[in-house]
């Protein structure tokens, strides 16, 4: 919703008039760019969230969006393997798309199989979920994060 809002300025006998629109819709306010961590995920069953799966003991992975680059890197003191990857990203019509350039050796031999990574996205203004869909285009999985800058 739009409001116009009038102000009169007096200087030095001027009369001036100043419209300016102020957006006052919260979807102007949504945008993926940002650094956002993860908070957890879900696993779907028949459309329904089955299991939540926490973040546990010092697991953490972040996510890095900025001017259609991505960055991500992931910590897990259970895992000695470092994870982190980079490359662009699109949001289209709901849609996240990632498109890997490199990463870690781990993530590299992922990219040998997969370089795009395609999600429905559900964005919110502080935070976001990137849903997994299987082949008859229902939920299997998310990732669910919050924005922290």
């Amino acid at each position: 919703m739009k409001k116009a809002m009038l102000i009169i300025c007096c200087a030095l006998g001027a009369i001036a008039f100043i419209s300016a629109d102020k957006n006052t819709s919260s979807n102007s306010e949504m945008t993926i760019e940002g650094v956002w961590e993860l908070q957890h995920q879900f696993l779907y069953e028949n459309n329904i969230v089955k299991d939540t799966l926490m973040n546990l003991n010092g697991y953490r992975q972040v996510k890095i969006y900025t001017k259609g680059k991505v960055m991500w890197t992931r910590f897990n003191p259970a895992d000695s393997n470092e994870w982190f990857g980079y490359g662009t990203y699109e949001v289209k019509d709901g849609k996240l798309e990632e498109r890997l350039e490199y990463g870690s050796d781990a993530m590299n031999r992922a990219l040998d199989t997969v370089q795009v990574f395609r999600f429905d996205l559900d964005l919110g203004k502080d935070r976001y979920s990137q849903i997994v869909m299987d082949s008859n285009g229902d939920p299997e999985s998310s990732e669910n994060y919050k924005r922290i800058e």
